[in-house]
């Protein structure tokens, strides 16, 4: 097994440029209306991007129950911390801070893994169970919970099933056009010419699915990430006729539009505020330790399916790597009223060093019990 050395997360650096180059340092630039809606496009290419990245192939059998009790476990751990933050005047929401204290950066996760050569390894396979679960569970507890347009938790609860629905009639009709040969020779012949027909049809299922998110009373982030989700399950390729599909949607979304969401989130970030306030840079840590508590708690459970207990360390820490969620989830709070502006700055500081510092200390851990074996 080879442990490759963690680089900086691209989204990291994107962030610090945006900081950088933005009103508090710089002032090179601003988010005005053009930037907001490339930062929006970019918002839903992200989301896009980890739909294709969920592999329900491994929440099966016991890995599917130890994921899914790991999640439990967290966002009850989430809930109770999110009590006491709001006791302490910390935080507004406790259940908005619980769902973002018990979400994985799957994205984040899945290429230090597979840098690693652990993506095939039974603990390897666990996290990446444990991270889908954290990644689609706060999405759909988002959009239900607080989307801006919610009419309440048991209409929203309706509209979600009604909405799933209609995915689920989408993926079938893509299902049966893909079983038509004169329509699958017409994507071949095409796919890889000037027209792109696949990466166009992936980029009609984003917009078809996030405006009619947003028209169901749900966040658009839902509609975006189900569409990524839908074409991972329904687009198998067994043929290997489009094998560079992904690879392609992956160069638009990460070569074009996803920078500019985490640009634009770091040029709108509160820097000088958090340096500037010893309360708000004390926020840090302690939302540091909540996902720590949180997210890697309850890796403890995954005892029976990993070998040692650096083993159980490292995965809790990896799936404890949290950013995406955190800066989409708590501009969302912002906007609503429910997490104040230092706060948002100082859950997305954390949201930095858990990116930054966990998976290089899983890594080294790893590392280290390979070297004894």
């Amino acid at each position: 097994m080879t442990l490759a050395r963690v680089p900086l997360p691209p989204i990291v650096a994107e962030i610090l440029l945006g900081i950088v180059v933005g009103p508090q340092v710089l002032a090179w630039a601003a988010v005005d209306a053009p930037v907001e809606v490339l930062a929006l496009v970019g918002l839903a290419f992200l989301l896009l991007l980890a739909g294709l990245e969920i592999d329900l192939d491994l929440l099966r059998g016991r890995r599917a129950t130890l994921a899914l009790a790991g999640f439990a476990v967290s966002f009850a751990l989430a809930v109770a911390l999110g009590v006491a933050l709001s006791a302490g005047g910390l935080v507004r929401s406790p259940l908005l801070i619980a769902v973002i204290l018990s979400a994985t950066s799957l994205g984040i996760v899945l290429p230090v893994l597979k840098d690693a050569s652990m993506l095939g390894t039974p603990v390897g396979q666990m996290v990446v169970a444990g991270g889908t679960v954290a990644e689609i569970l706060p999405i759909l507890l988002l959009s239900v919970l607080f989307s801006e347009q919610g009419p309440g938790i048991v209409a929203q609860l309706a509209l979600l099933v009604a909405f799933l629905a209609f995915v689920v009639a989408v993926a079938a009709a893509i299902l049966g056009l893909e079983h038509s040969r004169r329509l699958s020779d017409a994507l071949v012949a095409l796919q890889d010419t000037t027209s792109q027909i696949r990466v166009r049809g992936a980029v009609l299922l984003l917009m078809l699915l996030a405006a009619l998110a947003a028209e169901f009373g749900l966040e658009a982030i839902l509609g975006a990430f189900l569409a990524g989700a839908t074409l991972k399950l329904v687009d198998r390729d067994d043929a290997m006729t489009h094998t560079r599909f992904a690879s392609k949607l992956q160069a638009v979304g990460f070569g074009t539009f996803v920078p500019f969401f985490f640009v634009a989130t770091g040029m709108q970030l509160d820097v000088e505020g958090l340096l500037g306030s010893g309360s708000t840079m004390a926020r840090v840590p302690v939302f540091v330790v909540c996902l720590l508590l949180v997210r890697a708690l309850p890796a403890l459970l995954y005892r029976p399916v990993t070998e040692t207990r650096g083993q159980v360390v490292a995965a809790g820490l990896l799936q404890a790597t949290s950013l995406s969620i955190p800066i989409v989830a708590g501009q969302i709070g912002v906007d609503l009223g429910l997490i104040r502006p230092e706060n948002y700055v100082a859950l997305v500081a954390a949201g930095l060093v858990s990116v930054v510092l966990f998976p290089i200390v899983a890594l080294r851990l790893l590392g280290a019990e390979a070297t004894r074996a």
